[in-house]
């Protein structure tokens, strides 16, 4: 099985260089990380570029947030597993092949999800468990009500990508609306066991958002609607 690494990219000097690193050794000749990089201000690209190693492709961003970048990233990925990644986290060195025998041990799953180790942005443990502390379970309406898909931690299969792609329009965030899509149309496995330090820091694209009542229940009916469309 081949591995794809779809990472969005963004004003990421801080962490990326550090994020790829921990990736990179775990991937084989034949593996890629593909990077969605939206127009940036700081030296992200040039960070990228210094490390010189040629399974990583940048792919132009459009510029249109995290969740188009992120489609950006998958759609342009090319093999058989696809990693889903953010920029400013770090791979624990057994996380790929532990993900890959999942897959090779069950060929009817579509999406693997592991648990994280949640971090600051020195990397002091904050908490042992991401999956305790969301509550993490499968379960369509499980997770249209509180959603616990955590993109960082996903990697699916090629085929999935006839599911979840185009994301649909005014998703709250792309993990639930791929996490649902998954339990659809085929299996979904959690491994309950941290596989990346999972930085939390002031510059985060992605944050477990604090949003108002109504704005929930909008997101929430359009990911039905879109839910049963898909």
């Amino acid at each position: 099985m081949t591995v794809s690494v779809a990472l969005a990219a963004y004003n990421g000097e801080k962490y990326i260089a550090g994020q790829l690193r921990s990736v990179l050794p775990q991937l084989s000749g034949d593996d890629e990380i593909v990077v969605s990089l939206d127009p940036s201000t700081d030296g992200t690209r040039q960070l990228i570029e210094a490390l010189g190693d040629s399974r990583i492709r940048i792919v132009d961003g459009e510029g249109k947030g995290l969740i188009k970048n992120f489609e950006n990233a998958i759609k342009n990925c090319r093999n058989d597993l696809i990693f889903l990644c953010d920029q400013d986290d770090i791979w624990l060195e057994n996380k790929v092949q532990r993900v890959k025998d999942e897959f090779k041990a069950d060929g009817d799953l579509l999406l693997v999800m592991h648990d994280a180790r949640v971090t600051d942005g020195e990397l002091n443990t904050l908490n042992e468990s991401f999956f305790e502390v969301r509550g993490t379970k499968t379960g369509i309406l499980k997770n249209i009500i509180k959603n616990s898909y955590m993109g960082c931690c996903m990697a699916l299969r090629r085929e999935a990508l006839d599911y979840i792609l185009p994301f649909p329009e005014n998703l709250p965030m792309h993990d639930q609306w791929i996490g649902l899509m998954c339990e659809k149309h085929g299996r979904v496995k959690l491994i309950n066991e941290p596989l990346i330090l999972w930085r939390r820091h002031g510059d985060n694209s992605s944050k477990m958002q604090h949003e108002g009542v109504m704005q929930m229940i909008k997101w929430r009916l359009g990911i039905i609607k879109a839910y049963f469309k898909g």
